[in-house]
């Protein structure tokens, strides 16, 4: 009998409805919640008891009609959830004590999902341990993959001393993403190249972790989507300095070519990913002058709508590949 793939995400997602799309032609089974339509949309009934595989039950829409076996769900696509909604007449303390009940009972029903063979692309703790980035960059350097040599410290005669021994141009990068939030409003912090290395002298620095990497040479950058064993690249070519320094800071000044990579390189990605525990993740590369790839970051979220428009790569083919194999495929 073919399992059911569930699909968590938000219903403005239009990357998880091309996937969702892809399954369907299949005749593969798809059930798409948010988190955030429980408990006032959406019901859940699940029971255990010993000797049990894992937990049986359903998940039902409020008005009863869509229905999800969880006993049959096979595989889970965690794309972008949003937050539990919880009942506005409870007081403060009670909406707080509830959506705490939300996040590991309801949650911790589709977490427990895993334990029972069911795939995830990708698992919430794996993916949760991927999202740091001293993470991903040792992991890098230990399956081969060249990374920027870099430094996190809060010390700013720590930052000075190794920049200064470098003697090499400096770039500052934020450790928790791009985007941040600034007084009620969200900002991005874009990679930035450091000028005047005594400003790492600024007792400032020494507020948080920071994090400093030796601006490598670059000829181009690339998105390489990595679905289980195959990796999709994408060249990306930016006209602005701008775009050059950061791409993501000027998409209107970038062109897209799909490439292939180096087997080294490509067999070093996938080995990343394996050991972060990913079968889903987007790796920032750059190409130097010289031919040398070097391994930026990776973001076991990362989009590829746009990528895949821009290019024709089957991206969402890819994915449904893995969802629809389920809890018998291995990497």
């Amino acid at each position: 009998m073919t399992h059911t793939v569930l699909i968590i995400t938000d219903d403005t997602d239009v990357v998880a409805q091309r996937v969702a799309a892809e399954l369907a032609v299949r005749g593969i089974p798809v059930v798409t919640v948010d988190t955030a339509d429980f408990p006032r949309k959406l019901a859940m009934a699940a029971m255990i008891e010993a000797g049990a595989d894992g937990w049986a039950g359903q998940l039902a829409g409020a008005d009863g009609r869509q229905q999800l076996d969880l006993t049959r769900v096979g595989a889970v696509y965690w794309r972008r959830p949003t937050q539990f909604a919880m009942d506005d007449r409870m007081s403060s303390p009670e909406q707080a004590f509830a959506y705490g009940e939300a996040r590991y009972g309801f949650g911790g029903i589709l977490i427990a999902l895993g334990q029972s063979g069911c795939l995830w692309v990708n698992d919430p703790m794996a993916a949760m341990r991927a999202e740091y980035k001293p993470v991903q960059l040792a992991v890098a350097a230990q399956v081969g993959l060249i990374i920027p040599p870099s430094i996190i410290t809060n010390d700013p005669q720590a930052a000075h001393t190794w920049a200064k021994e470098r003697g090499k141009p400096i770039i500052y990068k934020p450790v928790s993403g791009v985007w941040h939030a600034d007084e009620g409003r969200i900002r991005a912090m874009y990679t930035s190249p450091v000028g005047d290395f005594d400003e790492l002298l600024n007792p400032a620095f020494a507020r948080t972790a920071q994090l400093l990497q030796e601006q490598m040479p670059k000829e181009f950058e690339a998105r390489a989507v990595v679905v289980g064993t195959r990796v999709f690249t994408v060249r990306i070519d930016a006209s602005t300095e701008a775009g050059k320094t950061d791409w993501r800071s000027d998409y209107d000044s970038l062109t897209y070519t799909a490439i292939g990579l180096p087997e080294d390189v490509e067999k070093g990605l996938v080995a990343l990913h394996e050991r972060l525990g990913l079968v889903y993740g987007a790796s920032d590369l750059l190409c130097t002058p010289s031919g040398e790839w070097v391994y930026l970051e990776t973001n076991q979220r990362g989009e590829w709508f746009w990528l895949a428009d821009e290019t024709g790569l089957p991206i969402a083919s890819a994915l449904a590949d893995i969802l629809q194999e389920g809890p018998t495929w291995t990497r």
